[in-house]
């Protein structure tokens, strides 16, 4: 989810869902420390509950990092074993960490010193070669004893040679049997399963058959509303939710401000394309913010009208 979960992104699924864990984009470890903190890590208190996404496999870095991250309210530090790009290849942490489980039980152990927060990993079902069935499980077993209790768990093998991070979203198979095969075998453990999940029907199977989370990325960002709208009703059985509709006029204020602070309009309105999409008049709602928003001097009259598009649309 690099350069899609940023904070306006978060922003407007919080106003989506009250209860759904937000996780940012992936930051490195190295990054945190000698980088722009309150850029990398600054967030909306609106936001809450957010976890970080760590990158990394140094256990002095990536403690250091976890520590200045508690301090700035991540309700979760979550260290990826999972991200196949070339760059976190080379730079040894990501997917690759797959085949060092010993590496990522030192790295999370030191940062569950450093911090007080819980230390999550979200890790693949294998890399290249490696069999899943006899890696996972190793994998799993070598982590928890480090003190780690819940894991998100990619169901894809990631394919470090000959696919692109891309293809590695969907040309590997999904195996979801295997994540079930590790519940029955880990049942203290808490696991999600991550990967083409779609819908909030295929999260709720997913949670009757007796797993404890699904993360849900794609379909959350490109169709929000179907996935976030319903998610506090349907998932944690609360009600009082919003519709598109209103979750646009409550993010006006936020435009308003970040326009305010020096931002762009289309910083945040590229994060609400997928708003409506599904329904009559999306097509125009879309094009226009599209069209409109990176326009100079752009601000939120340019939602408003869009909003205007899709009703005269859908009458």
């Amino acid at each position: 989810m690099m350069d899609w979960t940023d904070r306006h992104c978060r922003y407007l699924h919080r106003l989506m869902s009250r209860r759904a864990l937000l996780y940012t984009e992936m930051v490195t470890a190295p990054a945190v420390i000698h980088g722009d903190r309150d850029r990398l890590l600054g967030f909306d208190p609106a936001e809450q509950p957010v976890a970080l996404q760590l990158g990394g496999s140094d256990p002095v870095q990536l403690a250091e990092a976890a520590r200045v991250a508690a301090e700035y309210g991540y309700v979760e530090i979550n260290l990826n074993c999972g991200c196949p790009s070339d760059r976190v290849q080379s730079g040894s942490f990501g997917a690759v960490l797959m085949e060092s489980p010993g590496l990522v039980a030192d790295c999370v152990a030191a940062m569950r010193d450093a911090v007080d927060v819980p230390v999550t990993v979200k890790c693949r079902i294998g890399v290249d070669e490696q069999d899943p069935h006899v890696v996972l499980p190793d994998f799993l077993a070598r982590v928890s004893a480090a003190g780690v209790d819940r894991f998100a768990i990619h169901a894809r093998k990631a394919w470090l040679q000959g696919l692109s991070p891309k293809e590695n979203r969907d040309v590997p198979p999904l195996d979801y049997d295997l994540v079930y095969q590790m519940k029955g075998l880990f049942p203290h453990l808490h696991l999600s399963v991550n990967g083409g999940v779609a819908s909030l029907n295929e999260a709720e199977a997913f949670l009757n058959a007796g797993l404890d989370g699904v993360m849900i990325g794609r379909a959350a960002y490109h169709t929000p509303s179907a996935v976030l709208l319903d998610a506090d009703a349907r998932i944690f059985g609360e009600s009082g939710g919003r519709t598109a509709e209103e979750v646009v006029v409550l993010m006006l204020p936020y435009i308003e401000l970040h326009l305010i602070n020096g931002g762009r309009l289309h910083q945040v309105t590229r994060h609400m394309l997928g708003l409506f999409q599904g329904r009559p008049g999306a097509r125009h709602w879309r094009r226009y913010l599209s069209e409109n928003a990176h326009v100079e001097g752009a601000g939120p009259e340019v939602v408003e009208q869009a909003l205007g598009q899709l009703a005269a649309q859908a009458a």
